[in-house]
């Protein structure tokens, strides 16, 4: 019967092509194959006993407080129009050098991305102010939709991210598995706050990366970038307002990671201080009314509910996965395969990068990963390195087309004048980049776990 746990994977793959909600579809179908199960006599009843309390243990769970209070801060530093102002200051201070817009943007994505921590509202948002810009200007759509795609995918990276809280407190879980099946009664952990200092050295150079690409590209290829810009910052009161434009959320972004960091909080309470400081911020900035702090609250809430009710399903669909024998089977065909525990991560990962094209990261993270990771984590694989692999290898699905997320994102946003086949035209260089990264994580663990270490020893 092990493979009813293959067949009940391969139903939800297809009943979430059919466009049910995500929900759902795990915890729907999860439950009429326990049913039959439980019928036919093949299935324990007992498995689905021990929902109650994993369901409590959601709701019980510290770490993924910080969820709600990241998005909080991410929508009230959108709605609070940090990323206008940032995108046209630093546009400004750039925009004297050729390509000086398409390098705002990286530079601007990257701060977003820093802030806000969600794929969809980084591209949305960046595609909004900056492409109709970089279009006046003269820019080739190809180049300039493939800057704002790839710089939008940087939520998925760079801390504090969403995915990488999510991801932490599941690698978390399957790490502690892993160890019990050893026989290690005692186990270590690992941390939200390991992923994100994990995840500091891989998304700065992959900023690099895109920066040195579009510098690049401007100085080799002129028509690109629509020649020189004549932009320029020439008196203190426009330096004022890069710097009023510029200070805040940079200010706020080294205070909640460095509480991290520096020990001084968890991620969770890291995150609380961020939610008040962007708070404070939009306050500052008389861009906060009543109505809006509704509409912040609203989105929150709607956000929250959907990741926590996507837990929900995802952990009745692990429990009927494993009562019929899943983690078994899948530990049999790892263990199997030619190549040990090499074939097996590079299987995880490809079968990870084309589930990217159906599900959103948080699918991934709370049905694949709960499925695969104490398998890879038992036979060796450092979680850290295995959590950022995963986040690089989701960030580079949800850009390659036919189907990455972020180009539904931006083709919902871009003018009719760009062309779909320009914006999958634009977005292969950064692919490889990131394909780049991902092999060089993989040949050099160090750039994920040599700064943990350091940091936390």
């Amino acid at each position: 019967m092990e493979y009813m746990s293959l067949l009940l994977f391969l139903v939800v793959c297809v009943v979430l092509l059919l466009g049910y909600p995500v929900a759902y579809s795990l915890a729907g179908t999860a439950l009429i194959f326990a049913g039959v199960g439980i019928v036919t006599g093949n299935f324990e009843v007992a498995f689905l006993q021990t929902l109650p309390n994993r369901l409590f243990g959601i709701m019980n769970n510290q770490t993924l407080l910080a969820v709600p209070l990241f998005v909080f801060m991410g929508i009230t530093l959108e709605k609070s129009k940090v990323a206008e102002n940032l995108l046209t200051s630093i546009s400004a201070l750039f925009g004297r050098f050729n390509g000086g817009l398409a390098v705002a943007v990286i530079l601007v994505g990257m701060l977003l991305a820093a802030s806000t921590g969600i794929v969809g509202a980084t591209v949305v948002t960046m595609g909004l102010l900056s492409l109709p810009s970089m279009l006046k200007r003269g820019y080739d759509p190809a180049f300039a939709s493939g800057s704002i795609a790839a710089t939008g995918t940087l939520g998925q990276i760079i801390p504090p991210s969403i995915a990488l809280v999510i991801l932490g407190d599941v690698l978390s879980s399957a790490y502690q598995q892993a160890q019990l099946d050893m026989g290690i009664f005692s186990p270590e952990s690992v941390s939200v706050g390991d992923l994100f200092v994990g995840a500091i050295i891989p998304g700065l150079l992959l900023v690099m990366m895109y920066l040195l690409y579009v510098i690049g590209k401007s100085l080799l290829d002129k028509s690109a970038t629509g020649g020189i810009e004549y932009q320029t910052v020439t008196d203190s009161t426009n330096l004022k307002e890069i710097l009023s434009a510029l200070l805040p959320p940079l200010l706020l972004i080294l205070v909640v990671l460095g509480s991290i960091l520096g020990g001084y909080a968890t991620p969770t309470e890291a995150a609380g201080v961020g939610a008040c400081g962007a708070l404070v911020i939009a306050l500052i900035r008389k861009q906060m009314t009543f109505s809006r702090l509704q509409e912040v609250m609203l989105s929150t809430t709607k956000v929250t509910s959907m990741v926590f009710l996507i837990l929900i399903g995802a952990s009745i669909f692990s429990v009927v996965f494993r009562g019929y024998g899943g983690e078994e089977l899948i530990e049999g065909v790892f263990s199997s395969l030619p190549g040990g525990t090499f074939s097996a991560i590079l299987l995880v990962m490809v079968v990870i990068f084309l589930l990217g094209f159906i599900l959103d990261f948080i699918e991934i993270t709370f049905v694949v990963v709960p499925i695969v990771g104490p398998v890879l984590l038992a036979m060796g694989v450092d979680p850290i390195w295995l959590g950022i692999m995963i986040a690089v290898n989701l960030q580079t699905s949800f850009l390659t087309p036919p189907f990455g997320f972020a180009l539904f994102y931006l083709r919902g946003v871009a003018p009719d004048s760009v062309k779909t086949s320009q914006i999958y035209k634009g977005v292969i260089p950064f692919i490889a980049m990131q394909i780049l990264l991902l092999v060089a994580i993989a040949v050099w663990p160090e750039l994920v776990t040599w700064l943990p270490e350091k940091v936390y020893g």
